[in-house]
């Protein structure tokens, strides 16, 4: 019996895929420009969002879309601005995040949704109309990406000589923020604001033991993706469990295996 006869695994699946080229266009350029910390505090101000959609009674997907966004676009202001480090930046925006997505919640009258499913995710759970925002958005990344290819180069790799040989770094800086936003928002579904940054994270390290290109670094990142999220699910599905914990588990299991060998 084969399990693409089940609707919602069949979205599963192409949820999978989707969310893998995500994370293999941000994901790279995040580990290359070594901001990985970045991208967990754009990811945890996600659940901010989802708190006001919880309380207003939207989707709270689409709502910490707009909110993490928002946020996003705020803490590059803030850098720019302030005489406060990225660092610090960033743990206040991951802190105020929480602390807004949780008050909402608890302002919610009446019955309120399970919320681990944003937590922790659930990708089995993915609409066939969220897969359609889903190909939209990986257009989008993709389009900017090509766009902006030579600017995200030369910022990633040496940002001082970029500014020097007249790129718009501020610009440049700006538009990854937004697409760090935007993936973090989509991976909710498939493993939760808790566990983004391993999927994010590990596809695109693991790709660097194969090359240091960064176009074929994406295009190795995304096969991993792929492949940790098929393994996953069927893991999850065969035995059960959280589908979003077995997708991470998978992928560091994959990643310890993959420097042992290294090493050997």
């Amino acid at each position: 019996m084969s399990l693409l006869q089940y609707e919602f695994l069949r979205n599963a699946l192409l949820a999978g895929f989707l969310v893998s080229v995500a994370c293999a266009i941000v994901g790279t350029l995040i580990v290359v420009r070594r901001m990985v910390f970045l991208a967990g505090g754009i990811a945890h101000v996600a659940f901010g969002g989802v708190g006001i959609g919880v309380f207003l009674g939207i989707d709270p997907i689409r709502s910490a879309l707009v909110f993490t966004v928002l946020s996003a676009l705020g803490m590059g202001l803030a850098l720019e601005r302030l005489e406060i480090s990225e660092d610090s930046a960033i743990g206040i925006l991951w802190a105020i995040g929480m602390a807004i997505g949780a008050l909402f919640v608890g302002l919610t009258p009446g019955y309120v949704p399970d919320l681990m499913g944003y937590l922790f995710g659930n990708i089995l759970m993915v609409p066939t109309g969220e897969l359609a925002v889903m190909a939209l958005l990986d257009l989008g990344l993709f389009a900017v990406t090509l766009s902006f290819w030579k600017e995200l180069v030369a910022v990633s790799f040496d940002p001082e000589f970029a500014w020097v040989v007249g790129v718009r770094t501020k610009l440049i800086n700006t538009v990854f923020l937004l697409m760090i936003a935007t993936s973090c928002v989509m991976l909710i579904r498939a493993v939760g604001i808790v566990l983004v940054l391993a999927l994010i994270t590990i596809p695109a390290v693991s790709s660097r033991h194969f090359t240091k290109s960064l176009g074929w670094m994406m295009f190795i990142s995304g096969l991993f993706g792929l492949g940790f999220v098929m393994v996953g699910l069927y893991l999850s599905f065969l035995f059960d469990i959280p589908s979003g914990a077995t997708i991470v588990l998978v992928a560091g299991l994959a990643f310890l295996l993959l420097e042992g060998f290294k090493k050997s």
